[in-house]
């Protein structure tokens, strides 16, 4: 028999698909790795980039990509905050600057798949390749009017760039081991955020489309996206996380273990069930895409699917 349910969570520990219940949660972690003076800038930051994808940020659009959006960011903002707080835990030290900077980058880290105000052909989405250097100039142009310096804000250019799949964080050159550290921990939270997330099964509908309208080679259809979801975990995720990205997701235990008195990386268990299952559901549907939309039910992507598929 099918097993059902999969990437079960507590209620009030992985907040991956709420921007506002992220924000929250992130706002408290916050405080305790930051001054008040960088505190009070993060919640000025928060507003600042959902107006920016709202699109209520002179010269810009709101965005319009169906799986990178602002959940999606809010949700890497806090699994970023998550890791710098398990490291202190584990006593590691950063300056609280570093520390603000990196939660920029995480902010802004795929703003680069928003459209100009007068870009009216498609969405976002057609900027996948090559869309964190689009980040990271909509990055400079921001902390430039906040005064940053050119320093720190290349610096924060190259932590975003660890965000960067098929780039290997090794070769990016970084000013000392913390900067690196940093671009580390954004690289780790955005895969963790995304894997990790109650929907991401679903999600992959979505992101399918994206991948489609930016003519990404490799995936001939949803169907296929899904069946090569576990190869890309085992073989390219693990493998940055583990190493390229210096293991910093270790830490991920030492912050639920203080923050929630929980002795688990909740992370890596939710990825685990949501890969189970995802093999659970292709043993079970084979290549039957109505089966994977009839066992893949959280959050209404898959009638949304339905939907458009009967529509065209």
């Amino acid at each position: 028999m099918l097993m059902t349910g999969y990437g079960t969570h507590s209620n009030v520990v992985v907040f991956v698909d709420d921007a506002d219940r992220a924000f929250e949660e992130t706002t408290a972690l916050v405080a305790s790795v930051l001054d008040d003076a960088g505190a009070a800038m993060f919640e000025r930051l928060f507003s600042d980039v959902r107006a920016i994808f709202e699109g209520q940020y002179p010269g810009y659009r709101a965005s319009n990509t169906r799986y990178h959006d602002f959940a999606h960011t809010a949700s890497v903002v806090l699994a970023a905050a998550r890791l710098f707080h398990g490291c202190k835990m584990d006593g590691m030290s950063f300056s609280p600057e570093r520390i603000l900077l990196t939660l920029i980058a995480a902010f802004f880290h795929d703003t680069g798949l928003i459209q100009t105000e007068d870009d009216r052909h498609g969405s976002g989405a057609k900027y996948t390749v090559g869309h964190e250097e689009r980040s990271v100039l909509f990055f400079r142009q921001y902390l430039a009017e906040k005064n940053f310096s050119a320093k720190e804000i290349e610096n924060g250019a190259n932590f975003i760039r660890c965000t960067i799949l098929d780039r290997q964080p090794q070769s990016i050159a970084f000013p000392d081991e913390e900067s690196r550290t940093c671009g580390y921990i954004l690289g780790s939270a955005d895969l963790l955020a995304q894997m990790a997330d109650r929907l991401y099964l679903e999600k992959l509908l979505l992101l399918f489309k994206e991948f489609q309208e930016a003519r990404l080679p490799g995936f001939d259809s949803e169907l296929d996206l899904l069946l090569k979801t576990k190869d890309f975990y085992t073989l390219i995720a693990e493998k940055r996380l583990n190493e390229d990205l210096g293991g910093v997701k270790v830490h991920m235990r030492s912050h639920f273990r203080q923050w929630f008195n929980l002795d688990a990386d909740v992370y890596s268990a939710a990825i685990a069930k949501n890969i189970r299952y995802l093999e659970a559901v292709t043993e079970h549907c084979r290549d039957s895409f109505d089966c994977y939309l009839a066992h893949l039910r959280r959050g209404g992507i898959a009638d949304q699917i339905k939907a458009e598929r009967a529509g065209k």
